[in-house]
């Protein structure tokens, strides 16, 4: 930028009037650029066309008429560069004449850091500063070793000079402000992320989302009770959004729903691949009227229905031939809808058949063949 513009924008009183001047000076200094060299781009195709003609000469000849007329192209492009440059500069004089207000959000690149402060290119005249307190609220976050020079950084203007001819920037109360209505979003739409722990504290443990602080209960944290939650401290979580009340800064994050999600995909895919027809052991998890729930492993079971416990007898409740805890032999019936239905009564039934005895009925020596028929049927006992 020349300096007789930074001295129009820096003088308040003719800032705008000096500016427009030396905008229209350029201007024409552009313009004059470009004709002198389109004029030399016509000489240069004049100087190349007798080479043209000269063709029928020797090689050599030829090659040195058309040096001339290559060399000027480039000088072709000369009003297109002339006109982008132009480009540039209004861009850069208007961004420079931009009014930076207090609580204005403003967008930057990072030009330089420190472990106190981020300095921030605006594209205006003065420079932006984030103080490290301003930047982030996670404790754990370090300017040196998560801030580089070019990262893009938006922020809101906390107060136009901060004593050095600055602006002093707050990144924090920009994140805060967009990070309230991502995290409403992400409620909406019911939108997985990650986050690490960085603590342990009552009741549950906390985290930094977007910046912003999160809580997670223990009772959101696992599938399974939680004895230590210091345990956590230091990993990184899956997590989803239930509540976010940005007036009472109330951000609380679940990785239950996620977790049993994924269980519920991970055994529906290994109930998948069981096959009907299997035959197997397992364990009697429970007892209920109408069957027994037999577990298979790997966090699968079945249900024997009462109708297939037993082939020998007509069950009224389970208990009377199975207890919680014993291993018995199934056989895979059906596997639908995530559901496994088991049989014993069908292992039963293939096995070898015993040999059915008869029953004889002996009759007492001293009744004769005219003794009636209740005298018969009263020594004979009924099971």
């Amino acid at each position: 930028m020349s300096e007789e513009i930074r001295e129009a924008i820096e003088t308040p009183e003719s800032a705008v009037s000096e500016a427009e001047e030396a905008l229209k000076a350029a201007e024409e200094a552009a313009a004059s650029v470009a004709e002198e060299a389109a004029s030399a781009a016509e000489e240069a195709a004049e100087e190349a066309a007798p080479a043209e003609e000269a063709a029928p000469a020797e090689a050599p000849a030829a090659e040195e008429a058309e040096a001339p007329a290559e060399e000027a192209a480039p000088q072709e492009e000369a009003p297109k560069a002339a006109e982008e440059s132009m480009d540039d500069y209004k861009k850069e004089l208007n961004n420079s004449m931009r009014q930076i207000e207090v609580g204005d959000l403003v967008e930057g690149t990072v030009t330089g850091v420190t472990e106190e402060e981020v300095t921030v290119d605006l594209q205006y005249y003065a420079e932006g500063v984030i103080r490290k307190l301003d930047y982030s609220a996670d404790p754990g976050f370090s300017l040196k070793n998560d801030v580089k020079v070019g990262d893009p950084v938006k922020a809101i203007v906390l107060r136009t000079d901060d004593g050095r001819g600055n602006i002093l920037l707050s990144r924090r109360n920009a994140m805060e402000k967009l990070a309230w209505e991502e995290f409403a979003k992400m409620l909406k739409e019911k939108t997985d992320t990650v986050v690490r722990v960085v603590d342990a504290v009552k009741g549950g443990v906390v985290g930094y989302l977007n910046g912003i602080r999160a809580f997670i209960p223990a009772s959101q944290l696992s599938l399974d009770y939680v004895e230590d939650l210091s345990t956590f401290k230091g990993q990184t979580v899956p997590v989803r959004v239930i509540t976010a009340e940005q007036d009472g800064k109330k951000l609380v994050l679940s990785s239950r729903d996620i977790l049993r999600e994924r269980r519920n995909a991970e055994k529906a895919e290994r109930i998948s691949n069981i096959q009907v027809g299997l035959v197997t052991e397992g364990k009697v998890q429970s007892l209920q009227t109408y069957g027994a729930f037999v577990s298979l492993g790997d966090g699968i079971d079945g249900l024997v229905h009462i109708s297939q416990i037993s082939s020998e007898k007509r069950l009224k409740h389970p208990s009377e031939v199975l207890k919680v805890g014993d291993t018995v032999k199934v056989k895979v019936t059906a596997v639908k809808d995530g559901k496994i239905s088991l049989s014993m009564k069908l292992l039963d039934e293939s096995a070898p058949a015993r040999p059915v005895e008869e029953e004889k009925v002996v009759l007492p020596k001293s009744e004769k063949l005219t003794t009636s028929l209740g005298s018969l049927l009263s020594g004979i006992k009924l099971d």
